[in-house]
């Protein structure tokens, strides 16, 4: 697990692979809808709960008002990234599912407990996550499992996530899903993985981090 846990935050945002990119339309035909993905609404209830959660953890870990203010103020796009991540996740769970890839709980806990070690421990860790990439703590371990699957679907597929093959595969999940995003949050452009002008610092910053640790 000691590799696994140095390469497990990938996608990173470096691409150089030629992935088509797909636009969503109109969202006239999904009202309260903040994107459309495989048929299943992520409506914008949904999205401003998940924002929430960040917000009531940011506001929960510093007491100072004015630290508060400029957490929120170094996460202005917040309710598009986690729109984005939203969206990530199902389409790289396709991808992964349909390769037959899975990750048990047990692999989940292992890579936390590496992580925590590194980063001084649970509390921290946490911390880290949320400062940093806008995960709160009731929101980790999928985060987690959205790295581990996407790891596994890299090795599955005899590759990495820098390369064509692996992001024809979430080519071909994201066509599947015919992800229909609203326009007010942008468009999904595959070949970065992200909304088009989305930004994934949680998959840069920690890869970097990651990798020069195991250097």
């Amino acid at each position: 697990m000691h590799r696994r846990r140095r390469t497990a935050l990938v996608l990173t945002a470096a691409i150089a692979a030629a992935a088509p990119l797909l636009t969503a339309c109109g969202n006239e035909a999904h009202p309260g809808a903040a994107a459309v993905v495989g048929g299943q609404r992520i409506t914008v209830s949904q999205l401003d709960e998940r924002v929430g959660e960040v917000r009531a953890a940011q506001r929960a870990a510093v007491q100072d008002e004015a630290q508060y203010q400029q957490a929120i103020a170094r996460t202005g796009t917040l309710t598009r990234d986690t729109l984005q991540t939203m969206v990530l996740d199902r389409v790289l769970h396709r991808a992964a599912e349909d390769a037959g890839v899975t990750v048990s709980r047990k692999e989940i806990q292992a890579m936390r407990s590496g992580l925590e070690q590194q980063a001084g421990g649970a509390k921290a860790l946490e911390r880290t996550w949320l400062q940093q990439y806008g995960i709160p703590p009731q929101r980790l371990d999928e985060n987690l499992r959205l790295q581990l699957e996407a790891q596994k679907l890299a090795e599955k597929l005899g590759t990495d996530t820098g390369r064509p093959e692996f992001w024809k595969a979430l080519s071909d999940a994201s066509k599947d899903l015919n992800i229909d995003l609203n326009p007010r949050y942008g468009t999904w452009d595959v070949q970065k993985s992200s909304r088009a002008d989305a930004k994934t610092p949680w998959v840069r910053d920690v890869t970097t981090a990651q990798t020069q640790q195991g250097m």
